[in-house]
């Protein structure tokens, strides 16, 4: 009869909050949907991602949630940009307007999605 071995983790098993499982969606969406540089960053498998995206995906769907929209970057033909600046608006409800150095400008009303708010800044930020 041979020897056999038993192996145990070396570590526990890690248990995510839903803030934590949050956040690091969040983070894929702000690094352009690239899955793999968010768990190298972090050191958890790829897999246990594609999984918590996919059922974040389902329980939007079985609430009735709308399909968060789709980004569209901003591009630069010829030297002049696609997107024109947003004119000023004045809104009793607050909010705040940020004025790039290249002349654009971008206003934001008081209930705006931070995440999203972030993915377009750094897209305007590389495209400058």
């Amino acid at each position: 009869m041979s020897n056999i071995a038993v192996l145990k983790r070396v570590e526990p098993r890690r248990i995510w909050s839903a803030e934590e499982k949050a956040a690091l969606l969040a983070e894929i969406d702000a690094e352009g949907g690239k899955v793999r540089l968010v768990a190298r960053r972090h050191r958890i498998s790829e897999s246990l991602l594609y999984n918590w995206r996919s059922a974040a995906k389902a329980k939007a769907a079985a609430l009735g949630a709308p399909a968060p929209p789709a980004f569209i970057a901003l591009g630069v033909v010829g030297g002049v940009k696609t997107a024109k600046p947003v004119p000023r608006r004045h809104s009793s409800g607050g909010g705040i307007e940020i004025a790039l150095p290249d002349g654009a400008r971008i206003n934001v009303g008081v209930g705006v999605n931070e995440a999203a708010l972030a993915r377009v800044l750094r897209a305007m930020k590389a495209a400058t």
